[in-house]
């Protein structure tokens, strides 16, 4: 009988305000352990990709999101070096000001496109930080 191995799925969250500043969590944990990186995570069986989303997000943030639009889908093999992973990218309105690092968040910081420290950033985030903003900004 043959093993077939699926690429594992994921979202992740660009939550910002009207001022164009937005979260990022600094993970706690490996890989990328001390990394800015989006809110998100796995979604789980039978569970929507807009719900895991949003209850990623209030995880990670103590935010509680709007799910504004989706900017892309992002699947290159190696961007996780755990495993294959796929990620639904979202951006998405929040109260900033109830932030709190919760999860699998060491901390968490409002940043804006200036301040933004590229070589810090998990994963390809970067990648989607910059897609999200050239959605944002329109």
């Amino acid at each position: 009988m043959a093993k077939y191995k699926n690429p594992s799925l994921t979202c992740d969250v660009f939550i910002y305000d009207d001022d164009f500043n937005f979260i990022l969590i600094k993970r706690k944990n490996d890989p990328y352990k001390d990394y800015w990186a989006l809110p998100g995570g796995f979604v789980e069986y039978g569970e929507s990709v807009e719900t895991a989303a949003i209850r990623e997000a209030k995880e990670e943030t103590n935010i509680d999101v709007e799910l504004e639009e989706l900017v892309n889908v992002y699947s290159t093999p190696d961007r996780d070096p755990r495993r294959h992973t796929v990620t639904v990218a979202y951006t998405a309105k929040g109260d900033l000001t109830t932030k709190r690092a919760d999860s699998d968040a060491k901390d968490i910081g409002i940043f804006n496109v200036d301040e933004l420290d590229k070589d810090k950033i998990a994963f390809d985030h970067a990648i989607i930080i910059d897609d999200c903003l050239k959605k944002v900004k329109k």
